[in-house]
């Protein structure tokens, strides 16, 4: 396969990839994960203003690798829902660029200047 083959294969991968963004359904929020807690846990500052302690499960502890400052999708518990919380999926650099793009981050970047 020539160079150009694969560039216009790896954009259109891309843009794929961006078409799919996962977007926040029911409760689910957008979060800056703030801290690394230690035990799959991590402190995030969500879009509604809160600051959860959220717990990364099972099925995902050995494919998701967080660190701080990364975008996630949160689900709130239903229990204590505002203190807790699960990680749902992080989103990659192309993603949140799309969502800043779209204006789904906003608020969210007004809250990281405090």
């Amino acid at each position: 396969m020539s160079k150009k083959k694969e560039a216009a294969a790896r954009q259109q991968e891309i843009q794929e990839e961006i078409s799919r963004v996962k977007l926040p359904r029911g409760s689910q929020t957008f979060g800056i994960l703030e801290r690394r807690v230690g035990g799959s846990r991590v402190i995030v500052r969500c879009m509604d203003g809160k600051t959860r302690n959220c717990r990364i499960p099972g099925r995902l502890k050995r494919r998701l690798w967080v660190r701080e400052g990364d975008i996630v999708l949160i689900e709130p518990w239903e229990l204590s829902g505002d203190e807790k919380g699960d990680v749902i999926f992080k989103y990659r650099k192309n993603q949140v660029d799309f969502l800043e793009k779209k204006g789904y981050l906003t608020s969210l970047m007004d809250l990281d200047e405090f």
